[in-house]
């Protein structure tokens, strides 16, 4: 009788036993929580910033006294779920100022970020709530903004917002074709992230000018393989190789059409141009580091100068180019501007190209632009630079910024755009920000100014624009 209850009493001694283990567990992890959340108050107060919650925050939406700044990292802005948040992309209305582009060093860096400021209307004046997902950047950023006189300066963390799905956010539609430093380090450690469950055979490139010497032996991404892009542009002219070239470079870099490819680098303008050429020959998959070799190193990951060979495949599996539409030649852009309602060429050079103070290149000397041609910005100082289209860390400047430009031009993104500048490298890059942000109706005129004005027969146009 006395064993029975022994029996009997076991399964309940050990299920209060279970119980207290985890209430005991369930005490720490609240106290944790609690801890954490007094600990991030007060770190809150020493910067001189205040808490907001969702409720009042979701009230400030619509109140042009309020300004919603998003201090994260800007692939997640556009799109991308990190560190931790179940939704990816902003709240909808918020402005971006990552706390990664205070640590950046550049030439003019306070005055950059000044005018990043004044662009994105954070003025002194309203209050300003800062969201981040880690309870650091946006301190940082408040910091910062303290120094200059503001304050009212408001903190919150977006993971609430993105638990409750009723509350709005915005995402780039296409925002996966530009790649964070972290989801690339994922892949290298062998994991699956988002928008690469689908991804079979992952290759990572580095695209730059030259020789592997030039760039790609000083450092790069671990396993990525160097692509001089003399292989898709061949000297002297440096214009878009034929087809039959461009097949026998796939081949020789084992490039299939069935392929997932990152493509890093240096320059980015390298790596753009490159990933074009590839998504015109035909492989899948196609994307670009944001932020390029800069945003990996920033992250805090090591490069390799490790020499790796790709393996040569006999098939790409389909005849190239598999994209044809994605560039146009140059006979296919004379009839596209003749249907104005229908078509506008952006030209992405400088001002001074546009009008025809400068060719750009030290390379060719002849100086205009193509009648018909809008201008679409680049960079302010010359053919090497896109400031217009890049924040200060060179990530993609956000949307609703790049369209404010195109407008003041009369750029209708209702019509088909195709993007140039001298020679494709400059436009490859605003072509992929454009395809990000969703806008599928465009191309890219590969051969530019360059490959128009070498025909002599061919108009040019100079001064500045009549309208």
């Amino acid at each position: 009788m006395l064993m029975n209850l022994r029996k009997a009493a076991l399964p309940i001694i050990l299920l209060l036993l279970i119980s207290l283990s985890l209430s005991a567990c369930s005490n720490k992890s609240v106290e944790t929580e609690n801890k954490q959340v007094v600990e991030q108050q007060d770190k809150e107060e020493e910067k001189g910033i205040q808490s907001i919650s969702t409720e009042d925050l979701k009230e400030k939406l619509n109140d042009n006294s309020w300004v919603i700044v998003d201090t994260r990292i800007n692939d997640a802005y556009n799109g991308w779920k990190l560190e931790g948040v179940k939704r990816g992309g902003h709240i909808e209305g918020a402005v971006d100022f990552s706390a990664n582009w205070l640590s950046t060093e550049v030439e003019n860096k306070d005055a950059i970020l000044s005018e990043a400021i004044n662009a994105k209307g954070i003025d002194p004046s309203k209050n300003i709530v800062l969201y981040d997902a880690n309870g650091e950047d946006a301190l940082k950023v408040a910091e910062y903004l303290k120094d200059k006189g503001y304050e009212n300066l408001y903190n919150y963390n977006v993971k609430e917002w993105t638990e409750d799905e009723s509350l709005p956010m915005e995402i780039y539609e296409n925002y996966k074709l530009i790649v964070p430093a972290s989801i690339v380090k994922d892949i290298l450690d062998g994991k699956t992230p988002e928008t690469f469950e689908d991804s079979t055979q992952i290759k990572i490139v580095e695209a730059s000018w030259g020789e592997e010497d030039t760039s790609y032996a000083n450092g790069h991404v671990p396993t990525s393989f160097h692509i001089n892009t003399d292989w898709i542009e061949p000297p002297p002219a440096w214009m878009l190789a034929d087809d039959a070239t461009l097949t026998e470079f796939a081949l020789n870099n084992g490039f299939t059409k069935d392929d997932t490819v990152i493509v890093t680098g240096e320059a980015q303008m390298a790596a753009y141009r490159v990933a074009t050429a590839l998504r015109y020959i035909g492989v899948k998959d196609v994307r670009v580091l944001n932020g390029g070799l800069g945003a990996w190193i920033s992250a805090g990951y090591d490069v390799e100068t490790e020499s790796h060979k790709p393996t040569p495949v006999t098939d790409f599996g389909a005849k190239i180019p598999v994209n044809p539409d994605l560039i146009d030649t140059i006979e296919e852009l004379k009839v596209s501007l003749t249907k104005p309602n229908e078509f506008i060429l952006v030209d992405n050079r400088t001002w001074e190209e546009h009008i025809g103070k400068s060719s750009g290149y030290s390379y060719h000397d002849l100086k205009g632009r193509i009648p018909g041609s809008v201008f679409g910005y680049a960079g302010k100082t010359d053919s090497n630079s896109l400031d217009y289209y890049r924040n200060i860390d060179n990530t993609m400047r956000n949307a609703d910024e790049i369209l404010a430009m195109w407008k003041e031009y009369g750029i209708d993104t209702n019509r088909h755009l195709s993007f140039m500048c001298g020679s494709g490298w400059r436009a490859a890059e605003v072509l992929y920000y454009a395809q990000v942000m969703g806008l599928e109706n465009t191309s890219l005129y590969s051969d530019g100014w360059i490959g128009w004005s070498n025909n002599p027969e061919n108009p040019v146009e100079t001064g500045e624009p009549a309208n």
